[in-house]
C-alpha cells in the first residue's frame, strides 16, 4: 500500500466483495487525536492505518485560522499548518494514511472490520476511534436554505466574501469569540447574538472581542428566523427574558453554537452518553468493547482543545499498543503449550 492513498469512485464495487486488507490497527479519524495516535503508534512499529476522511481530513482545525496555545509555538500557527505537520511526523514513521471515510465498522469479536466509501474493506485487532464532533445547528427552517449565500459555520473558509458587510455571529464561547474577532478583518459590524447576558468563552478571548471596535453584542437574545430572498438580508431576534422581537440587518450568519460528536458510526456498538459521546474507562481510553478505543472530541465534551485531544490520541496509542502486545504474549503461551510435547 502506498504511503499515502485517495479513493477511487464510490462505484468501485460492494465492499463485501473487496478483498479483506488485515492491519494491526485501524485509526479513524484524523485531527490532533487521530494524528498524534498514529505518531505514537507507528514508533512503536504498528504501522497503524489511518483513515483520515475524503473531505474531513485533518478535524475541525483544518477551518481554524490563528492556533496561540498549542505548546511549541510561540508565535502562534496556522490550523492546517499543524495538521499537516501532524500527518508528516505520522507518515514519517510509518503510519499509512488514507482519504477515505469509514462507512460502517463492526467492532465484536477479534478481528474488527471496517469498510469505507471508496469499496475497501480492512480489519485489525485494534482500532482507535478519533471521529472527533461537527458543528451544531440552529435548528432553523431557513438555515438550510441559504447555507453559502449568507450563512455559514466556518469564517475562515467563507468571510473573505462579507468584506465591508454587516455580520452576525450567534454564540458565546471561545469558538464565537474567534469566529467574530477574524470576521473583523472583512466586515463593517459584527454583532454577537449571546442567548444570556454573559458570554460563556475563557476570559481573554471574551475581553479580546470586548475590546474590539467593530465587535458589539445583542445580549439575552435568540435568532429565530433568517429573512432574505436568494440571499440573506437579516434575522428576527428574540428576546430570551421577555419573548419581544426585532429585526436585524446583516447579510452574513455565522453559526459558531458547539459542536455535535461523530459517533453515528459506532452507535449500538460501543456505549455512549446521554450527549453522544463514546464512554472510556477514564483516565484510560478503553471502551466497553475489547481492542476498540476512543479519544479526542468524540469522548470530550468539557474541554474540546487541539491538545487535549493529542493528548488522549497519545494515550490511546499507548493503551492500543499494550493491548496487542498482550494478545501476542497471549498467542505465544497459547502455541508453546500446544507444542510442548506430552509427558503422559
Amino acid at each position: 500500500m502506498s504511503k499515502t492513498a485517495k479513493p477511487e469512485d464510490a462505484a468501485a464495487g460492494d465492499a463485501s466483495k473487496a478483498k479483506v486488507s488485515t492491519e494491526q490497527l485501524i485509526i479513524i479519524g484524523s485531527g490532533p487525536a487521530g494524528y498524534t495516535a498514529a505518531i505514537y503508534a507507528a514508533r512503536a512499529g504498528l504501522r497503524p492505518l489511518v483513515l483520515a476522511g475524503a473531505v474531513t481530513a485533518g478535524g475541525a482545525l483544518m477551518n481554524t485560522t490563528e492556533v496561540e496555545n498549542f505548546p511549541g509555538f510561540p508565535e502562534g500557527v496556522q490550523g492546517p499548518e499543524l495538521m499537516d505537520g501532524l500527518q508528516q511526523q505520522a507518515e514519517k514513521f510509518g503510519a499509512q494514511v488514507v482519504f477515505d471515510d469509514a462507512t460502517s465498522v463492526q467492532l465484536k469479536g477479534h478481528l474488527k472490520r471496517v469498510a469505507t466509501g471508496g469499496g475497501e474493506t480492512y480489519e485489525a485487532p485494534a482500532i482507535i476511534l478519533a471521529t472527533g464532533s461537527a458543528y451544531k445547528e440552529l435548528g432553523l427552517a431557513e438555515e438550510k436554505k441559504f447555507s453559502g449565500h449568507g450563512v455559514s459555520w466556518c469564517a475562515t473558509c467563507d468571510g473573505f466574501f462579507f468584506r465591508d458587510q454587516d455580520i452576525i455571529v450567534v454564540g458565546g464561547g471561545d469558538s464565537a469569540m474567534e469566529e467574530a474577532t477574524f470576521l473583523t478583518r472583512f466586515g463593517k459590524s459584527v454583532t454577537v447574538v449571546v442567548r444570556k447576558d454573559e458570554l460563556r468563552a475563557s476570559r481573554i478571548m471574551a475581553q479580546r472581542a470586548k475590546d474590539n471596535p467593530k465587535i458589539r453584542f445583542a445580549w439575552n437574545s435568540a435568532v429565530t428566523a433568517i429573512h432574505g430572498d436568494g440571499k440573506v438580508t437579516g434575522v428576527t431576534l428574540t428576546d430570551t427574558v421577555t419573548g419581544e422581537t426585532r429585526h436585524q440587518d446583516a447579510t452574513g450568519i455565522f453559526v459558531a453554537i458547539g459542536h455535535l460528536p461523530r459517533t453515528d458510526l459506532v452507535a449500538g456498538q460501543v456505549d455512549l452518553d446521554e450527549e453522544g459521546y463514546i464512554k472510556v474507562d477514564s483516565p484510560t481510553t478503553v471502551t466497553n468493547l475489547s481492542g476498540v478505543f476512543a479519544c479526542g472530541d468524540a469522548v470530550d465534551h468539557r474541554y474540546r482543545q487541539a491538545i487535549t485531544a493529542a493528548g488522549t490520541g497519545c494515550a490511546a496509542a499507548l493503551d492500543a499498543e499494550r493491548y496487542l502486545a498482550a494478545l501476542e504474549d497471549a498467542d505465544s503461551i497459547a502455541t508453546a503449550l500446544v507444542e510442548e510435547p506430552s509427558h503422559a
